[in-house]
């Protein structure tokens, strides 16, 4: 007989595999941020999360850190566990294997390998299945790996930081520091929760940044870094170029961009990403970028361009998330916009985000939106 369990139990439970999950975030790619926890007899025998690149899974490691005491434990899990042969066997063989005896599940996996099949499996089994508990939750941590199942397209986020009116940076260019430290170290802690950051070729050659977190104990979490630069123009001297043996750099170009630059930086460790350009110029459609850096596994984009780059991002309403830090300064109309022109013609045609939180670091304010549907 499956162990019984209260509801308030059973969302307690699945709280902690929820927050286990997020230790993953920006780490697993092309997987999932799964989190597991295994209870038997109301104490918790094992707890596990998706390891880094993927694998092991969750519920591996749970039921590896719980050995004996997993038998007749319920299993809560944030995803649907795997019911296919990939380079790990199935999640589902292994509760059953363990002889789980119920299994308390958030949402289903979208993937068509497995698709309610997990859930069918463990049921066929004799294990009673619950699936429900904290579905939102679980969906929005795990909005980028659903989106790119579901679409073929990423979560993109927006970072962008501004003064009171706006502004990324003065009429000269001069953007540093618009916000102070707290705020950067904010910044550092996003990246190391996304897969990737993107800027375009503009603030890869004007900024000549790093992209990476510097945070202490968090340094090898930076992730991919992605420019946007169709005609190869930035220089095989800037930091990123020298740097990408050691961290992740792809740049996305047009197929027909210099082929000797193409060489350079191939051979510097850059891997070249080609996406055909809208019609004889070298514009790209950023749908069509997307679905580029998705086909090759990112889930979640940290997005940290300049105007042009937002602007295009807006424009084809791709971005889902923006993180909008405001410094409490001004600067004027003749500084530099958050977006360049977006074509709108009506209020009722923008943009539109809901505010979800907010946040103070030192002076500044993080204000976090989600897009409106």
């Amino acid at each position: 007989m499956a162990p019984k369990t209260s509801d308030a139990e059973d969302l307690a439970h699945m709280r902690t595999a929820l927050g286990l999950a997020a230790r993953g975030l920006g780490r697993v790619w092309p997987n999932p941020a799964v989190g597991c926890v295994l209870v038997n007899e109301g104490r918790i025998a094992g707890r596990g999360w998706t390891q880094p690149g993927g694998r092991p899974h969750a519920e591996t490691e749970a039921l590896r850190r719980a050995g004996a005491a997993a038998r007749g434990a319920t299993a809560y899990v944030t995803l649907e566990p795997c019911s296919h042969h990939g380079e790990t066997p199935p999640c589902v063989d292994a509760l059953i294997a363990a002889g789980v005896k119920r299994a308390v599940i958030a949402i289903d996996d979208p993937d068509l390998r497995v698709g309610g099949n997990g859930v069918a499996a463990l049921r066929e089994a004799g294990v009673a299945v619950t699936v429900g508990p904290l579905a939102v939750e679980a969906d929005t941590l795990n909005l980028g790996y659903l989106k790119r199942t579901k679409e073929g397209l990423p979560l993109v986020t927006l970072k962008t930081a501004t003064t009171l009116d706006g502004r990324i940076a003065t009429h000269s260019g001069q953007s540093r520091w618009i916000t102070g430290e707290w705020a950067r170290a904010a910044v550092h802690r996003l990246r190391a929760q996304h897969d990737a950051v993107v800027v375009g070729v503009g603030t890869a050659v004007a900024d000549d940044p790093d992209l990476t977190c510097r945070l202490p104990g968090l340094e090898e979490a930076s992730p991919v870094r992605v420019v946007i630069d169709p005609r190869l123009r930035v220089p095989l001297t800037h930091r990123l170029i020298a740097t990408a043996a050691k961290t992740p750099t792809w740049i996305v170009a047009t197929p027909k961009a210099d082929t000797q630059r193409r060489k350079a930086l191939e051979q510097g460790g850059v891997e070249i990403v080609p996406v055909a350009p809208q019609g004889a110029g070298a514009e790209f459609v950023m749908t069509d970028v997307l679905k580029a850096l998705a086909k090759r596994g990112l889930t979640r984009l940290l997005v940290e361009g300049g105007s042009r780059l937002s602007a295009a991002l807006l424009r084809e309403n791709l971005v889902g998330r923006l993180c909008w830090f405001r410094s409490p300064s001004v600067i004027g109309g003749d500084g530099i916009p958050v977006a360049g022109p977006l074509g709108v013609d009506s209020i009722k045609t923008a943009p539109r985000f809901v505010r979800v939180s907010a946040r103070k670091f030192g002076d500044d304010l993080l204000e976090s939106y989600v897009l409106q549907n």
